[in-house]
């Protein structure tokens, strides 16, 4: 679950560090606990739970330091390296088993069962995500997510499809269905002309019907992974666990090749001009109608000034069902912590009641207890904002695993550069087969 910051401008590479102390006196580094995260959204919900530990807690610090995804990952891969790493880190499905790999992580079974943590609190599924193939238990859930379709209503009703229209579109690989009908009506070149109109120039584009944030590397998480999850295609042959990848499989290979030509029809951008970009500030400044992103990115969305947002679900495929990649974070305990105590008992008050409803209240993201989670649903309502886009694909089980499988960062290697070369139009879809050969080869080693 790819995180950005709140805006472009917020903070991009220089690391954000509070102490729950309020400006009080420092406390002793016995007692402190260093803890990192990288969402901007999140970082005011989580100072008012390190306050609200220290009060309950005063032997205990929590200072938090917030960095942006590119930066947070590289940075803490090294400060394993240097003997820096936080004591206590929000943890990503892709990430944790080279971590545990690598023995990294501090397991938490004894935690757990000593202190009597109850693990059916979080909604069904989340717990068990973060069990290793060790049998060992190395992170508590701290939130999920799921993807949906932000889009901008003044620019929907100005092409005359209505809210309904845009909860019910349609999908498939081989013309796109009313879901591609929708982007292409909403895209409009310099002189006014919409794409699916006679004389629309697609090198002198205006605003786009859909957004790119990117090629998805090989998960394609908020880019591409809800149209493949509705053609029967996994990322690979179990999950979690797989170590076979399905790149090579037709059905992934059309729905890139469909996906990818939106760019060449000028739908959508080139992947060229999205470098450095933030796809949601694009969207902002009114130069795309649609966004697929997830629900983490609901408070950006929402917050830019004069942009009326419509959230609908993702299209209903080939099987006549939408699809949508299920993912969950977790806070995890490095095993190189001076103060394994102090931060399990912060990993502990992170996954509870206590601070998962503090973050609910917050309506930024839906936290993993089942009863925080309605508390969030209902403070997005009080916003005014319509979340069932996010929320009815758990309800109805149309929801799938992000995949988690040993060498992440060698498969991200591969399939991003690959990726890129066929949603840029430097290479065929069938040029994954390739790349996929070389996925699976680490898995024979």
């Amino acid at each position: 679950m790819k995180k950005p910051l709140a805006t472009a401008a917020a903070l991009a590479a220089v690391a954000l560090s509070l102490s729950a102390c309020g400006g009080g006196t420092p406390a002793s580094s016995a007692g402190e606990i260093n803890y990192w995260l990288w969402d901007a959204n999140q970082l005011p919900a989580y100072q008012q739970c390190a306050t609200d530990f220290h009060a309950a807690n005063p032997e205990l610090t929590v200072k938090i330091t917030q960095r942006g995804w590119d930066d947070y990952w590289s940075t803490l891969t090294n400060s394993f390296v240097a003997g820096t790493a936080p004591d206590v880190f929000t943890d990503h499905l892709s990430k944790f088993p080279d971590f545990v790999a690598r023995h990294q992580l501090l397991p938490l079974d004894d935690a757990v069962k000593n202190d009597k943590i109850d693990t059916k609190q979080f909604i069904p599924g989340l717990a068990d995500l973060w069990v290793g193939q060790d049998g060992k238990r190395y992170g508590l859930p701290k939130d999920w997510d799921t993807v949906g379709l932000f889009y901008n209503k003044s620019m929907t009703k100005a092409a005359g499809l209505s809210d309904a229209h845009m909860a019910q579109l349609s999908w498939n690989p081989d013309d796109g269905g009313t879901y591609e009908k929708a982007i292409a009506h909403l895209t409009v070149d310099k002189n006014g002309k919409r794409g699916d109109e006679a004389g629309f120039d697609k090198t002198k584009v205006a605003v786009y019907g859909l957004g790119l944030a990117g090629s998805g590397s090989g998960q394609g998480q908020t880019e591409w992974s809800f149209l493949t999850g509705t053609t029967g295609w996994t990322h690979t042959d179990k999950n979690p666990w797989g170590s076979k990848y399905n790149y090579d499989d037709p059905k992934f290979q059309k729905t890139i090749a469909w996906w990818a030509s939106l760019a060449d029809k000028g739908y959508m951008p080139r992947l060229e001009t999205t470098v450095g970009a933030s796809v949601a500030d694009t969207f902002g400044a009114g130069k795309a109608a649609i966004n697929t992103n997830g629900d983490w990115m609901i408070g950006q969305y929402s917050g830019y000034k004069g942009v009326q947002v419509g959230i609908a679900p993702t299209p209903t495929g080939v099987d006549g069902k939408r699809s949508s990649m299920f993912n969950g974070l977790a806070d995890s305990i490095s095993a190189a912590t001076k103060n394994p105590a102090g931060a399990t008992k912060w990993v502990e008050y992170l996954a509870s009641p206590q601070c998962q409803d503090v973050v609910a209240g917050k309506a930024v993201v839906f936290p993993a207890i089942k009863s925080s989670s309605e508390l969030a649903a209902k403070a997005f309502a009080a916003k005014g904002t319509d979340v069932s886009a996010f929320t009815q694909q758990v309800k109805d089980g149309t929801t799938f695993l992000f995949p988690i499988t040993d060498n992440a960062a060698k498969i991200d290697a591969i399939m991003k550069p690959a990726m890129d070369a066929v949603v840029s139009g430097k290479a065929p879809a069938s040029s994954l087969t390739d790349a996929n050969s070389q996925v699976n080869a680490l898995f024979a080693k």
